[in-house]
């Protein structure tokens, strides 16, 4: 077996990590209450270093998407990665620090589950095939659950990676081999029956029984909603036009992609999550992108002005046209898009329009349950809505355990976080959500990342200049920092989600002086 000497065995204090080369594996030390403990070095979501990233406790961060593993064991504590960290040998000779790699070392390890055992009559269905979905089924069987467990879905896929279809997918550089997460053998060798391609008619939720549009039907013990949204539609004459789309799903981009290599001039409607990122992935394709939204400055209420104007910029750098204060009045062509008619008469020739502006939570299908106005559901700490009902992810109301507010948030990592949660609930290992949301959006080569949940807020605090693109802003409500935004900090944005775990956020008057060492606070 490989070893090598990495360090002195006093190179590292406690609370330290660095990354080693072991025969060309990199590893992960870390020095933990005196000990030393390797792992694999990179996340297992995309690859980032995680030395980059920051160790809090016994949990490092991951720098890029937030992934969190105990460096103890090499467990999975924070989605979005599945997989957990592979463990290595590290023992401590006179003044030398040896870790022992094996040959052919895998990157990732898949946590140990339960498979379905004979006499347990119980069955948990999983409704959804996203990312929700897929971690609470996961969970479920780590967590040792031995019934039936089925996850279904109406797409042809099993569980795959959505925020790719407005992303690297979409822009023709992730091939389609990328998206799916899981193969096939991984839901047989741990029992999960995967049913695509089925649509549920119904959910009787007090009786416990699902009902396809075929005439089947199925009853269960317990179901973990996970459906997701179901994007808005534009209502304006002509939506209906060959040529209109929406992004969603896989099969919603591949149709973009392709449409997207043909087409000359493309119309996005919406200037939020996915009608920005498409104008970009769309934009990488050499299509001439135009940005019609009613708002004056993208993403102006998430992140304000000042973030909104910087994110606008980086687009028109890029050749992205935008015109803000308008809305679509109508859509035009003989059966296919030829143009669209603003509310102020301009018309924009396009080849392709596509429709952002956004989702409603998909539970229509729920019965002898009340809904929000929204359409969610409300559920408690555990995620549980009913009796034998959990929701997570976009259909779920849930309360912000730092604020008692009631929020709804719909982004993948949160869904992964909300999924994890529900499956080991439904499995018998009670889990209050405790965990901090965090999503990030790319533009053109600059990663936006978000901490926390601010909804609306008083102020916003900057250090640093969003001109620069090399700051934080901090989004502050009731004398408190609810949420933070990070361009070129990712080491400080993955302390800052830490910090807002661990309730230790320094004070506004320190922040306001522009002199914390975020990383240091841990």
């Amino acid at each position: 077996m490989p070893e090598a000497s990495v360090a002195h065995r006093d190179d590292l204090e406690d609370g330290q990590m660095k990354q080693v080369d072991v025969e060309g594996t990199a590893v992960l030390l870390v020095r933990l209450d005196g000990q030393y403990h390797a792992l694999g070095a990179h996340c297992t979501h995309y690859g980032a270093p995680l030395a980059d990233g920051v160790l809090s406790g016994d949990r490092v961060v991951c720098p890029w998407h937030h992934a969190c593993f105990n460096v103890r064991t090499g467990d999975l504590l924070e989605p979005p990665a599945f997989d957990a960290l592979p463990r290595f040998d590290v023992r401590v000779e006179g003044d030398r620090v040896v870790v022992s790699v094996p040959e052919d070392a895998p990157d990732r390890r898949v946590a140990s589950m339960a498979r379905r055992e004979e006499g347990d009559d119980r069955t948990l269905v999983v409704l959804g095939g996203g990312a929700a979905g897929l971690f609470a089924a996961e969970a479920a069987r780590e967590a040792g659950y031995t019934g039936r467990l089925v996850m279904i879905t109406r797409e042809p896929y099993t569980p795959y990676d959505r925020p790719n279809c407005s992303k690297d997918y979409l822009q023709g550089e992730a091939p389609e081999e990328w998206m799916v997460l899981r193969d096939d053998a991984f839901y047989a060798e741990r029992d999960i029956e995967v049913l695509t391609e089925r649509t549920v008619a119904e959910v009787d939720v007090p009786g416990k029984v699902i009902s396809f549009d075929d005439g089947d039907t199925l009853r269960y013990d317990t179901l973990i909603l996970c459906t997701g949204g179901t994007p808005r539609r534009l209502d304006v004459p002509g939506a209906g036009l060959d040529g209109v789309h929406t992004l969603r799903s896989f099969d919603d981009s591949k149709t973009l992609l392709e449409k997207g290599k043909e087409a000359q001039r493309v119309v996005v409607v919406g200037s939020g999550f996915i009608g920005m990122e498409a104008a970009f992935s769309l934009r990488k394709l050499d299509c001439e992108v135009t940005v019609v939204a009613p708002g004056e400055v993208p993403f102006a209420g998430p992140f304000g002005e000042r973030v909104g104007r910087m994110v606008q910029s980086i687009h028109e750098e890029n050749g992205v046209r935008f015109r803000l204060g308008r809305k679509v009045r109508r859509i035009e062509g003989d059966g296919r898009v030829e143009r669209v008619t603003l509310d102020d008469g301009t018309t924009l020739d396009a080849d392709l329009v596509v429709a952002g502006v956004g989702v409603r939570p998909a539970t229509d299908v729920l019965r002898g349950i009340r809904l929000g106005e929204d359409g969610s559901l409300d559920v408690d700490a555990y995620l549980r809505a009913a009796d034998g009902l959990y929701a997570a992810g976009d259909v779920a109301r849930f309360p912000d355990w730092r604020t008692g507010d009631a929020v709804r948030i719909e982004h993948w990592r949160l869904a992964g976080q909300h999924g994890r949660l529900a499956g080991l609930n439904a499995a018998g290992r009670p889990t209050a959500f405790r965990s901090v949301p965090f999503f990030w959006t790319a533009h053109f080569g600059t990663n936006l990342r978000y901490v926390g949940h601010a909804g609306d807020y008083d102020e916003v605090l900057f250090d640093g200049d969003p001109d620069d693109r090399d700051f934080i802003a901090y989004y502050v409500r009731g004398g408190a920092v609810r949420a933070a935004l990070g361009v070129g900090r990712d080491q400080q944005m993955a302390a800052l989600e830490e910090l807002m775990r661990r309730e230790e956020l320094p004070s506004l008057e320190s922040l306001r002086a522009g002199s914390v060492d975020l990383v240091a606070q841990l």
